[in-house]
């Protein structure tokens, strides 16, 4: 299955040629253009993509590398291991970006001698960001573990150090009632409501929504490589609900991917999300109703339906059952206690129900 040029990745150009070909680049500020093979997805393509990135981890031009032995060095060492370059690209991605704001400030320092005192004070001082202090800990959980699996230090001084996030449900579930009053607010047909659709009727992450296209259609289902999941990741196989089939017939045909700008090119994660928050707040809204809150509200949808976690990890992809339990618990408990008594009145438990003895009354 191709994912075309619907993937949305830092530093690729888009570009086509006076023969009418679309070719695909690396172009990252004050780097030379480096040309990609193939279509984004492909094994070829995103292997040459790693390794543009990887290429960045030394600034071009540098005089000299890092000094030996410095958490500088070891950011470098790390970003050309085969151990970095197994994750996927999303990870890469963001373990770098990280990994490169704690080289600017810690980078002159010795690795071998940070300590876990060390790693628990740098993340008190992002303790107002739970987010970014739990993001920032798995980065250098990775990092050092490939460290001292190398001998470069002596001790991993991430080991035992643990961070406590306060309690949260985290992104927002959109309720029934949210749903309605966007479906009102937007009529059918519009870009808002195919959004709507694409996120409810898939329970997709936004990451996989905004690359979506025909070419994705097989059998009447939309078929889904997750992007967090990386380009071997099994494929999904997703049944086309009536109402989302009904928003997508309506689209014209020529669209390379199902959400387009109003400039007739497909939509960036970022772009999106802003884009479709915005739609939620004129529909009345609370503020913190994301895309994200839809997948959750999938999720719970199916939960109430009465869909084993089986069920719900087949649609959403979700790989661990702690994860669909946590995404299905705003399921209405009523809801459910009606869709399981059904089953045994109309369903395969139906021989468990005896009726009752009169003379036992």
């Amino acid at each position: 299955m191709s994912d075309m040029a619907t993937i949305e990745l830092k530093y690729v150009k888009r570009y086509q040629d006076r023969h009418g070909k679309v070719r695909h680049y690396f172009r990252a500020p004050g780097r030379k253009l480096t040309p990609l093979p193939g279509l984004p997805g492909s094994v070829a393509f995103m292997a040459a993509y790693a390794d543009a990135l990887d290429a960045l981890a030394i600034p071009e031009g540098a005089g000299k590398a890092p000094k030996a032995g410095t958490v500088s060095a070891l950011c470098v060492a790390y970003y050309a291991s085969a151990t970095f370059k197994g994750l996927n690209v999303s990870t890469k991605g963001t373990y770098r970006n990280i990994l490169d704001r704690f080289r600017a400030v810690y980078g002159d320092g010795g690795a071998k001698a940070l300590k876990p005192t060390h790693i628990k004070t740098i993340l008190d001082k992002t303790a107002d960001r739970p987010g970014a202090a739990r993001n920032l800990l798995k980065a250098l959980r990775s990092l050092f573990a490939f460290a001292a699996e190398r001998g470069l230090v002596a001790h991993n001084p991430t080991a035992g150090v643990k961070f406590k996030a306060p309690k949260s449900d985290g992104f927002r579930a959109w309720t029934e009632d949210d749903i309605d009053a966007f479906r009102k607010h937007w009529p059918a047909g519009s870009r808002a409501r195919l959004a709507l659709a694409l996120l409810v009727y898939t329970g997709q992450r936004r990451s996989d929504v905004v690359r979506m296209g025909r070419q994705h259609i097989r059998d009447g289902c939309i078929q889904v490589r997750q992007k967090k999941r990386g380009v071997d990741a099994p494929v999904l196989s997703i049944p086309i609900h009536p109402d989302l089939k009904a928003e997508l017939d309506a689209l014209p045909k020529e669209h390379l991917t199902f959400l387009m700008t109003a400039y007739g090119k497909p939509m960036s994660e970022a772009g999106f999300t802003n884009w479709f928050v915005r739609c939620a707040r004129e529909s009345g809204l609370p503020a913190k109703s994301s895309p994200h809150g839809l997948r959750k509200a999938a999720a719970r949808r199916l939960a109430e339906a009465g869909c084993s976690a089986h069920e719900i990890m087949a649609i959403t992809g979700h790989e661990s059952l702690k994860e669909v339990e946590r995404y299905t618990s705003t399921a209405s408990q009523g809801k459910l206690a009606k869709s399981a008594m059904a089953r045994t009145v109309n369903g395969s438990l139906s021989h468990l129900i005896v009726s009752p003895d009169p003379d036992a009354l």
